[in-house]
């Protein structure tokens, strides 16, 4: 990487515009003596001509001479200025007869950037390509630098919104391809502790991911940032870089950032061809774009960590087994939320009581850890007050007056279903949840409709409401999760869902997964289903 003065002072590739024979030899054989590379033309065509060829190196600077045969040397300036790919290339007129105030004058309002009277000191000459190079370079490094800027703004935000380390690996490769206008190559540790290997070829390519080896990270790392945090950049030789990765599909040398946030944690790695990095604005930027990736995969793995512990917690506030009971059949499914999702207040339970079985299904408003919180001591409560003997309808006044004391403000939907010894009759008392389901075994499907208030809204609870039920029914208790379409109407839903049930397996548990296929793929809440038969 070279220093940027440096690159600004260097020679470079001069096009030379002169009818005069001698004139053009003099003042290529000044330019070439001082490095630079000269290309000429005798006439404005030519040299427009040769502008537009892909097959001439492309200079940085015209000198014209204002008098040609076929055309101005204002005129050519004019059309370098209007072509977009000429339009930065800087214009030096030279002339030993239009030498007035008046020519200087038309000569740089039509587009030049300097502009020399004949007899030219060979030192000045040299001196005016030399500035006109350093501006013009200068001035192109900054468009570039704001554009590489903007690219860098983009990428850092599709890092920071990805929301699953799979979107997170394709936007930290793609970007750094975009950022360094080249090939680009990454390896990460997953949240899940698994190394990647994620490349692209091109800008605009679809980025691919391998596994790689457990090492990898620790091997790169040591090349440059070792165990320390911030950004570290080292240029590898191709040999190098081979060893570490045999299959990558950079060649050349390659230049290496390597990123970490806290200590002792996975570094981020993102490598690109060693040409594409030519500036140390490009190596900042680069660097930059890696803390970014660094920062955005530790949020990740941070959230990962504390999603999964928060699972945990929340299951344990669930059953660990179902009762047996005698003459009823009983089967559970409990489905948390997207992995990247918030953990939600759904919850399920099935308890002997003096009076038969209670069965209960809820859910409590919001998605937190605060929200699962609740749905434990809601449980806890329920199972007390339950087997205190209260009849369904004095649970949830009980558990409303719980909630008004530790939990003002917060609602609760709860459907609780005692089932009588025998299996003969059922009673309902459903505070604001979704209604139950009963499969009859004359083929009959209806929801059991009545219900009172919500939990939470200091409302009265009226009196569980009784069904006969014969032998061979079943009962489907569900939350919303399985069954709420944000652009559908819930009645519509659960239409569909009890003509799913009703030509469903038979056998508890398979009606349970067939239903969980059908309704419950790709949903953003948690999702529990309780199903009993009564035989």
């Amino acid at each position: 990487m070279s220093d940027d003065a440096t690159l600004d002072d260097a020679p470079g590739t001069v096009l030379v515009i002169d009818d005069d024979d001698t004139n053009r030899y003099v003042l290529g054989s000044w330019l070439r003596r001082a490095g630079h590379t000269v290309v000429d033309a005798s006439d404005g065509a030519a040299g427009l001509a040769l502008l537009a060829s892909p097959d001439t190196p492309q200079p940085e600077a015209a000198i014209v001479d204002v008098r040609l045969p076929d055309m101005s040397g204002f005129e050519v300036c004019e059309r370098i200025k209007r072509a977009p790919g000429t339009a930065h290339l800087p214009v030096i007129h030279v002339s030993a007869a239009a030498i007035t105030s008046e020519d200087h004058a038309e000569g740089l309002h039509r587009g030049a950037d300097a502009y020399l009277n004949q007899p030219i000191d060979p030192a000045e000459l040299l001196a005016t390509v030399t500035a006109t190079l350093r501006y013009t370079r200068a001035r192109r490094r900054a468009e570039r630098l704001a554009a590489r800027l903007t690219t860098l703004n983009r990428t850092t935000l599709d890092v920071y919104k990805a929301i699953g380390f799979h979107s997170f690996a394709a936007a930290a490769t793609s970007g750094s391809a975009a950022l360094m206008s080249s090939a680009a190559t990454a390896v990460f540790l997953t949240p899940q502790g698994q190394a990647v290997h994620s490349a692209v070829a091109a800008p605009g390519a679809t980025p691919t991911s391998l596994p790689a080896h457990p090492d990898l990270l620790a091997q790169l790392a040591a090349h440059s940032l070792g165990t320390s945090t911030g950004a570290a950049t080292a240029v590898l030789p191709h040999a190098v870089w081979r060893a570490l990765l045999p299959f990558d599909h950079l060649d050349g040398d390659v230049v290496l950032v390597v990123a970490r946030t806290k200590r002792g944690r996975p570094p981020v790695c993102l490598a690109v061809p060693a040409d594409a990095v030519p500036t140390t604005d490009d190596r900042e930027l680069f660097q930059q774009l890696a803390h970014a990736c660094a920062l955005s995969l530790e949020a990740l793995r941070t959230y990962n960590e504390e999603h999964s512990l928060a699972l945990a917690l929340q299951r344990t506030f669930l059953p660990d087994r179902l009762p047996d009971v005698p003459g009823i059949d009983l089967a559970v499914r409990y489905v948390p939320a997207s992995a990247h999702a918030e953990i939600g207040g759904d919850f399920y339970e099935a308890l002997e009581t003096a009076d038969g079985l209670l069965l209960a299904i809820g859910d409590v408003a919001g998605h937190s850890l605060a929200a699962a919180t609740v749905m434990g001591e809601v449980r806890h409560a329920l199972r007390a007050y339950a087997l205190e003997g209260h009849p369904p309808h004095h649970i949830n006044e009980r558990l409303e007056g719980l909630l008004a004391q530790s939990r003002p403000g917060l609602t609760v939907t709860l459907c609780l279903i005692l089932i009588e010894p025998g299996g003969r009759r059922v009673h309902v008392s459903n505070a604001g949840h979704i209604p139950p389901l009963l499969l009859g075994p004359d083929g009959e499907a209806r929801f059991l409709h009545d219900h009172g208030p919500l939990l939470g809204l200091g409302l009265p609870h009226p009196v569980a409401t009784a069904y006969e039920t014969a032998p061979g029914t079943r009962l489907v208790l569900i939350t919303d999760g399985l069954v709420e379409v944000r652009t559908e109407h819930l009645d519509h839903s659960l239409a569909a869902f009890s003509a799913a049930a009703l030509a469903g397996p038979a056998e508890l548990t398979e009606l349970c997964d067939a239903l969980l296929l059908a309704f419950g793929e790709h949903k953003a809440d948690d999702i529990a289903l309780l199903a009993v038969r009564l035989a």
